[in-house]
């Protein structure tokens, strides 16, 4: 059960502004999780709540992006309906798995988790070059569909309990399966963390370990954050925007390193 303290004008400024740049990072070059989970640990959220709290944020900002590249999705429907119904699953179980972990425990996890999520996003310009590469070598049938099933439903069950760094871990499944659109990739990886980010809110709302007020507020600021930002950012160097994201994901680490 959530203590129900009520938020503060400097807790509500916070988190609506790391919301919205958090927002903007996401429409450019993802990583916004490295501020907002961060930030919602800052005000005093315990982490399990921290971690609901910022999955339900993510994915309510996210169910425009998801809409937007609906029709950039192109593979056989009986694949498609099997990855969510594996997405669907596997989020359910990594929330689940969450909520009967110690919250000693999950404290303890969060700096190696962050460090995992850091490490994924800083080299995951070199591993999309591979995906591509990978993705025409490979032909539809190049992949037993077990395996492809199996590291999907590892990747939602990671998604379901902690998240960061999701998307680029299933550009490795996606790649196998023949799709040679990084479009194509983008939309299904778009459209699956919307499953296991939507589904994992469910046990989360059962167990009532959302703050809602804070979630509401993220929400509203990452939604907007990521629609008024798009046009400026673009004008941006891309990878500045990612030394940046990559500067505060270290920098994160390290002081949980450091508090833990």
């Amino acid at each position: 059960m959530i203590d129900s303290h009520p938020v503060t004008i400097f807790h509500s400024l916070l988190l609506f502004s790391t919301a919205f740049l958090a927002g903007g990072l996401n429409a450019v070059a993802g990583g916004g999780s490295f501020i907002t989970f961060p930030a919602l640990i800052f005000i005093g959220v315990p982490p399990v709540i921290a971690n609901a709290t910022n999955n339900t944020a993510i994915w309510v900002a996210a169910l425009a992006s998801a809409g937007a590249y609906r029709k950039d999705l192109g593979i056989q429907r009986q694949v498609f309906l099997l990855l969510c119904g594996i997405s669907l699953m596997g989020g359910f179980i990594g929330s689940v798995a969450l909520l009967y972990t110690s919250p000693d425990i999950f404290r303890r996890l969060i700096p190696y988790l962050l460090l995992l999520a850091t490490l994924v996003f800083t080299f995951s310009n070199s591993f999309k070059r591979w995906v591509q590469i990978q993705s025409q070598k490979a032909t539809s049938d190049s992949v037993p569909l077990l395996n492809l099933v199996l590291a999907q439903l590892a990747i939602a069950i990671y998604g379901g309990f902690f998240g960061a760094g999701l998307g680029i871990l299933m550009l490795a499944t996606l790649s196998f399966l023949g799709i040679k659109s990084i479009h194509t990739m983008n939309a299904f990886k778009t459209f699956l963390g919307s499953c296991i980010n939507g589904i994992a809110i469910i046990p989360f709302i059962f167990a009532d370990v959302i703050a809602w007020q804070q979630a509401i507020l993220m929400a509203v600021g990452g939604s907007l954050g990521g629609y008024l930002t798009a046009n400026y950012a673009r004008k941006l160097e891309p990878h500045l925007i990612r030394r940046f994201v990559i500067v505060v994901a270290f920098s994160m680490t390290i002081y949980f390193f450091v508090r833990g």
